[in-house]
């Protein structure tokens, strides 16, 4: 049986700027469906926010990027939850995830230089109770991010067959 939900989602995690007419036409449905699937999609919270890729390195101010190991001490009752939700409410926070390891959190966050990081670690996120100890990592370079390559073009590896 044909699961169009996941069709749907699959290219549109490859492409959200895909219409609903695109849509149609690659899974041989009509837009309506389409539209009807993605709005359900939506009020269900599986499809939370549409995406764009963008590389800052192109541009005249460029972000920088930290990767923050973040050990804490799980609270009772709510484990590591109510800690990972006050530090995903910062601004600066893009993502924050439970880890497996020598680490109990990841926190990704970008800043306009290194001190604006560094001053984030130091003055919000080390002093939160329960936040035991962290160690940051800054992003040198990005290769490819989100299925995206930055690094110069890709390229069609296919052998040409000729006649």
């Amino acid at each position: 049986m044909r699961d169009l939900q996941k069709e749907i989602l699959e290219l549109l995690e490859k492409d959200s700027r895909l219409s609903k007419t695109q849509l149609a036409k690659m899974l041989n449905v009509t837009p309506e469906e389409v539209e009807q699937i993605i709005f359900e999609l939506e009020q269900d919270n599986v499809i939370l926010k549409y995406h764009t890729v963008i590389n800052w390195e192109k541009q005249a101010c460029p972000r920088v990027t930290a990767l923050i190991e973040v050990n804490i001490t799980p609270q009772r009752e709510v484990g590591f939850d109510k800690i990972a939700e006050r530090i995903y409410r910062f601004p600066q926070v893009k993502s924050v995830y439970l880890m497996s390891g020598s680490y109990d959190l990841c926190v990704i966050i970008e800043g306009e230089t290194m001190h604006d990081i560094s001053f984030f670690v130091a003055e919000k996120l080390a002093p939160l109770e329960h936040v035991n100890g962290t160690k940051t990592h800054f992003v040198m370079k990005r290769y490819k991010e989100d299925g995206v390559i930055f690094s110069g073009e890709e390229k069609d590896k296919r052998l040409v067959v000729s006649p």
